[in-house]
């Protein structure tokens, strides 16, 4: 199956990536990869951007080297109510969202804690998707936050760089393999994002792309596969001819 979109990776702006805007989208290009997201850590991380660096992505082409350019934010969830560190200003400015949590941003609470607080945000109006729900620093009722995308219209992330070794989330590969049959279950698209730092990782879906397989995941449900479930969920796809 063809794979159209990585949308969730990380430029220089977000203060702990390599590449630039440019040097991403040429990677992307060399990969044939169609639709590119670019969204850096919203303020409430340690060195990242402020907020006016999502305030004028209109002066970027929407087009480069023949890949179509979304820009997005990563979303720090920073407090067990489930508050979200970018202001609806420059939410209105996005083309999408990806919520996480963040061990620097929010220090992990209980199991009920953790499971309110991204509950709480997969409803604001303003979230897309939920950003590496499979960090074991962070317990959730999975099946309570799977529901609630299913409820409010979101997809769920498959990360990539969760699944490859020596990465500081924790029991990634044995708790996606409890979300990914919710999932399934309460037919929830799942999204595959490398989560992207530098331009060698942009696109690379390989070891997400494996476990779906394992797993014997309904392709119908990969978002990556299905421009019309993207545009579903990123209505400012609408244009886009894969």
């Amino acid at each position: 199956m063809k794979d159209y979109a990585d949308l969730h990776t990380h430029t220089i702006a977000s203060g702990h990536a390599y590449g630039t805007i440019t040097e991403m989208v040429h990677a992307a290009a060399l990969k044939d990869l169609p639709i590119l997201g670019i969204t850096e850590h919203a303020p409430s991380m340690p060195g990242s951007c402020g907020e006016m660096q999502f305030c004028n992505f209109k002066v970027i082409p929407p087009v480069l080297e023949g890949v179509r350019l979304l820009f997005g934010c990563e979303l720090n969830i920073v407090d067990y109510k489930g508050t979200i560190d970018l202001s609806e200003k420059m939410l209105k400015r996005l083309s999408y969202t990806v919520a996480s949590l963040h061990d620097l941003c929010l220090k992990p609470g209980t199991r009920e804690e953790n499971t309110f607080a991204v509950v709480t945000a997969l409803k604001n109006p303003y979230v897309t998707i939920l950003g590496h729900p499979d960090d074991g620093k962070f317990p959730l009722d999975y099946e309570a936050v799977v529901k609630t995308a299913k409820e409010h219209h979101r997809m769920i992330e498959l990360n990539n760089t969760s699944l490859t070794p020596g990465g500081s989330r924790i029991h990634a590969y044995e708790n996606d393999r409890i979300i990914l049959p919710l999932c399934a279950k309460y037919k929830v698209p799942v999204i595959m994002n490398s989560d992207a730092h530098f331009t060698t990782a942009v696109g690379e879906h390989g070891r997400a792309e494996a476990l779906l397989k394992e797993l014997n995941f309904p392709e119908e449900l990969i978002a990556n596969y299905h421009p019309e479930i993207l545009k579903e969920y990123i209505p400012d796809l609408a244009d886009f001819q894969g």
